[in-house]
């Protein structure tokens, strides 16, 4: 065996000559997932945005001095990004302000971040790492391997979040100012996956900031002022080691009313904003709007609480299945498409589970007579307030007819991460699982799907050391296939990306941006 470095065939470590190439390229970060995303670009007060010529088609402001209003349904309570759960963190932070060692696309594919180039050892037990020259951090510092090693290696010993997906992860060291070597105690095949998210996030170790209000990076933008719950502006990074964002500022707003957002594009105030799938007629056919239809990795999930009566009996769990018609409820919403497993089609492990539990009100009545609820069973259901009616309201009238009275509890997103996240505090519960890749949580009995399958586990760890692309896919889908047979949740759907992009703007993410918002290519073209 040769001692030279190979390229990896782990399926998340891209080819070395792609890599390379890239660096030849002008260096770019993409993004990734979008559900609850609506984007606006508007003018801030007292900032030429759109002062627009008396000539059409032209702008009288120099074309990168543009503020851009991002509309979040989900809003960050606080910017400590190693420690709080939530996908508006990596939405608002991930590519804008923080930059991972290496970075991603919206299918999965490796892209360079703080590194260049990377190359595996033929055992795929040593990974090395050459970063950029000359980067550095927002504010002055400059951005060292030491600075990768040390921030890799925090994760690990203070368990930030996702630490647990550095397992595998023996030491992480700095050879050089410019070389960061990984070695692992066995072979890890989304490593690079796990390196292009949270745990890879690059940090300034003598940085004295209070990550919750402020922040630290070495993105093309920075942290300029944060209201918890209400917004949080960034401002182009004049120290930014890459090309510089195209817009001189992003403003993120709260929004919760998909019904204002609508009204907004059709009276021209915003310029590109996520429509509800249901409310897509009313914008179509505007002259000054392009809509574009994108993809998304979000699993809409119905978790049921597996620690707790009744769902630690399988057969209510499966009764509560048949009861679901996903055809009724992808035709309500508008868009996406059904899902009846842990793993969308654009995932490693993917497999069509659709014939395990179809629609059925007489076998769900049938099983939960079984398990001694012939006369009906009762339930509670605790949703984010944000996710509206429809969907609660079709699951109520489709489980009634199986005998299952639902009674719905809508909450903030502050009180559901407290009380269903954190405290495991329900019985059935919705979300938007944003993030591609995350099967590990059903790996994770102290996840709050409170689920615990030890051949799963087994089948999880064996994929997480895998050596083939085919191999680590070949074990997630037998993982998979168990977790669906175990009726663990419900799959209700899931959803496409509809944005409204108003003409003239280019590098607007329409794909993927649930879990990932890039806006430094974001640039008016006219």
């Amino acid at each position: 065996m040769s001692d030279e470095p190979s390229v990896s065939t782990d399926p998340t470590l891209s080819d070395q000559s792609q890599a390379n190439a890239a660096t030849r390229r002008k260096r770019r970060t993409v993004i990734g997932a979008a559900a609850a995303v609506i984007i606006v670009l508007a003018a801030a007060a007292g900032i030429t945005a759109w002062a627009t010529s008396d000539e059409p088609g032209k702008t009288t402001a120099a074309a990168d001095d543009k503020t851009l209003t991002v509309a979040l349904q989900l809003f960050p309570d606080n910017l400590d990004i190693r420690s709080t759960a939530g996908a508006a963190l990596d939405q608002t932070l991930i590519d804008n302000v923080y930059q991972p060692l290496v970075s991603r696309d919206p299918k999965g594919k490796i892209l360079p971040g703080i590194a260049k180039s990377w190359t595996a050892s033929p055992d795929s037990l040593t990974h090395t790492f050459t970063l950029f020259p000359g980067t550095m951090f927002s504010n002055g510092d400059p951005l060292t391997a030491k600075d990768v090693a040390w921030s890799i290696n925090q994760v690990t010993a203070k368990q930030y979040k996702d630490y647990q997906a550095l397992a595998s992860v023996e030491s992480v060291t700095a050879t050089d100012d410019q070389t960061v070597v990984v070695k692992l105690k066995q072979p890890d095949p989304a490593l690079l996956y796990t390196l292009a998210g949270r745990p890879g996030l690059v940090f300034d170790e003598k940085a004295t900031n209070d990550p919750k209000s402020t922040a630290v990076g070495s993105g093309p933008f920075l942290v300029d002022s944060f209201k918890a719950g209400a917004t949080l502006t960034l401002t182009r990074n004049p120290k930014y080691w890459g090309e510089k964002a195209g817009v001189s500022s992003v403003a993120f707003k709260l929004f919760s009313d998909t019904n204002a957002i609508v009204n907004a594009v059709l009276d021209g105030s915003v310029d590109v904003a996520g429509i509800d799938p249901n409310l897509l007629p009313k914008v179509k056919g505007n002259p000054n709007y392009d809509v574009v239809t994108g993809f998304a990795s979000d699993k809409f999930t119905l978790a049921f609480n597996n620690r707790v009566a009744p769902f630690t009996d399988l057969k209510v769990r499966q009764a509560v299945r048949h009861a679901i018609d996903h055809d009724a409820i992808v035709k309500a919403i508008g868009a996406g498409k059904t899902l009846y497993g842990p793993i969308v089609d654009s995932d490693p492990g993917y497999q069509d589970l659709s014939g395990l539990y179809p629609h059925d009100a007489a076998k769900a009545k049938q099983l939960l007579a079984e398990a001694g609820h012939a006369n009906g069973l009762e339930l509670t259901l605790k949703i984010p307030s944000f996710y509206g009616t429809t969907i609660p309201g079709l699951l109520t009238s489709q489980l009634a007819q199986a005998g299952i009275k639902l009674t719905v509890t809508s909450v903030d997103f502050p009180t559901w991460l407290k009380e269903v996240y954190t405290n495991h505090d329900f019985q059935l519960s919705i979300v938007d699982h944003a993030e591609a890749r995350d099967f590990s949580n059903w790996a994770n009995p102290k996840y709050y799907f409170g689920y615990d399958n030890k051949q799963v586990q087994q089948l999880y760890q064996q994929a997480t050391t895998a050596t083939s692309e085919s191999a680590y896919a070949s074990l997630l889908q037998q993982a998979a296939q168990i977790v669906s047979q175990d009726a663990a949740a419900d799959w209700l759907y899931n959803p496409t990306a509809n944005t409204a992009v108003r003409k003239g703007l280019t590098g607007v993410p329409t794909d993927s941006t649930s879990s990932r918002l890039n806006l430094t290519h974001v640039k008016v073209s006219r």
